[in-house]
């Protein structure tokens, strides 16, 4: 199959797997879009909204649609390494065997992430970084496609630990959850509350995931789309040759070179799922609120006035 053809039928399986998706979850369109251009990037994603917004029942029907094994590990105070990544135990014939933790599986929602502490963080972001896990110096291979959905509440904030920047910055999106419009809500109470159970279909292999992803990497990108790209980073780093007044007054931090490679990668990714075999300049600006809003840090300034990430950002864009 040419690259052609793979992405026109990557358009029609998009248009297929939302539908699929719309059977469960109502509206939140932009949010499933997000979830599925990381998916389909390679990448993992953070989601930050507040409780009972159906982000476990969103994940599971992504995970059921795209046909992939999903686990849900909720984090809490307590949780250790050996909860999520598997530990050794000694069997009947006093050997030692390893039995997989929840990590082992396609798709990993990590509930509350800022609910555990570092040690057990750490664990998982090894697992995103390098898709394997080391356990008693053993390496083990994680099965392919891994994607990892991590969702923080903003409100309670007590007992928490907050991600560190240099872990956030493992994280291609940080998607916000907004609550349902009026509508919308209508129709989640409607469909709720009946005796309807809609079932999903699986519409991917794994290995055709795969393919997508490698499919979206070919995609080739014209230098002026990676120079914009490279630019609107460059923007955001106070005290840069490239950062206005406006960036040192309001930002302590700027984003790294992960987010040049991310924007570029999420481009090819929206530009196929449009049907379009180069991604442009629209593309890079579609995808780069998701992809910055986590890797700026504004300062007390921006606090005091009431700036928030996205109207700096769209200020640069």
């Amino acid at each position: 199959m040419s690259d052609v053809t793979a992405i026109q039928n990557l358009v029609q399986k998009r248009t297929e797997l939302k539908k699929e998706i719309s059977k469960i979850i109502i509206g939140q369109d932009a949010v499933v879009d997000q979830i599925l251009l990381s998916i389909f990037s390679g990448g993992h994603a953070l989601l930050v909204g507040v409780p009972g917004l159906a982000k476990t029942l969103m994940v599971n029907t992504i995970a059921q649609a795209l046909g992939l094994d999903f686990k849900r590990i909720q984090f809490t105070p307590d949780l250790m390494p050996s909860d999520i990544l598997g530990s050794e135990i000694l069997d009947e014939n006093r050997q030692f065997k390893f039995i997989k933790g929840p990590i082992f599986s396609n798709i990993i929602l990590a509930d509350e992430i800022n609910r555990t502490p570092p040690k057990t963080q750490a664990a998982l972001l090894e697992a995103m970084q390098e898709r394997a896990v080391t356990i008693a110096g053993q390496n083990y291979k994680l099965d392919l496609p891994y994607f990892v959905l991590a969702t923080q509440n903003p409100i309670e904030q007590e007992g928490t630990y907050p991600l560190p920047e240099a872990q956030l910055d493992r994280f291609m999106f940080a998607i916000k959850l907004d609550y349902p419009t009026f509508a919308e809500e209508v129709d989640v109470v409607k469909s709720t509350t009946s005796d309807n159970k809609p079932t999903v279909n699986a519409l991917f292999s794994a290995q055709e995931i795969i393919d997508f992803q490698q499919l979206i990497r070919r995609i080739p990108v014209a230098d002026n789309v990676i120079e914009y790209a490279v630019t609107l980073v460059g923007k955001t780093r106070p005290k840069s040759t490239l950062a206005t007044d406006y960036v040192n007054n309001y930002l302590d931090w700027g984003a790294g070179p992960r987010a040049s490679q991310n924007l570029i990668l999420a481009a090819k990714a929206n530009a196929a799922f449009n049907g379009k075999f180069s991604p442009d300049i629209e593309d890079v600006k579609a995808v780069a609120t998701g992809i910055l809003r986590h890797r700026i840090i504004k300062n007390y300034k921006a606090d005091a006035e009431g700036i928030t990430e996205e109207m700096i950002i769209d200020k640069l864009m």
